[in-house]
């Protein structure tokens, strides 16, 4: 039996205009303003350190986002977490700052990118960790052009213990 609650419909009903307010501002946007809105060293997430085996925390990004500085075989790279990506996914420049020299035959494999099909290598990092949440031997792509900012996904999300989005956190789980 379906029950109608018209509270529930109410809130669902802002929460869906809600949703396409920030779509249409987004989309109307001036180069100049999605510069700005972009997170940079500057303003960087905050992330909460734990003690060893207790959860993480990281801040969402004024952004919307949440942004994380990992530890990536002892390199530290700005990556954006991404539980729509199935794999750790490193752009060409810090897959160089990690020390990766890949030659154009590397590249064998075809992902989709938010910007359209890329080649991409296949590689295994020793670890990763973002706030003390460390997972060795983690399943990675280099994608050779298009990936505008790495991305932490689900070979390392997935290994974690559990992982909780909240309005304002991220938690991480070891």
């Amino acid at each position: 039996m379906v029950r109608f609650d018209l509270q529930s419909a109410i809130v669902m009903g802002m929460a869906i205009v809600s949703s396409l307010s920030v779509a249409w501002v987004l989309s109307h946007q001036t180069p100049r303003e999605a510069e700005a809105a972009t997170p940079s060293a500057a303003n960087a997430p905050a992330v909460v350190v734990p003690v060893a085996g207790q959860p993480a925390q990281i801040a969402k990004s004024a952004d919307g986002h949440f942004w994380a500085e990992a530890n990536i075989d002892g390199h530290a790279i700005r990556v954006l977490v991404d539980t729509g990506a199935s794999v750790v996914a490193l752009t060409r420049e810090d897959a160089l700052r990690l020390g990766l020299r890949l030659t154009p035959a590397d590249f064998t494999r075809t992902v989709e990118t938010a910007s359209g099909p890329a080649k991409a290598a296949s590689i295994q990092l020793g670890h990763v960790a973002v706030a003390g949440a460390r997972v060795d031997r983690v399943e990675a792509l280099v994608v050779e052009k298009g990936l505008p900012h790495s991305l932490l996904g689900m070979s390392y999300l997935g290994r974690l213990s559990a992982f909780e989005a909240r309005p304002t956190v991220l938690t991480l789980r070891p």
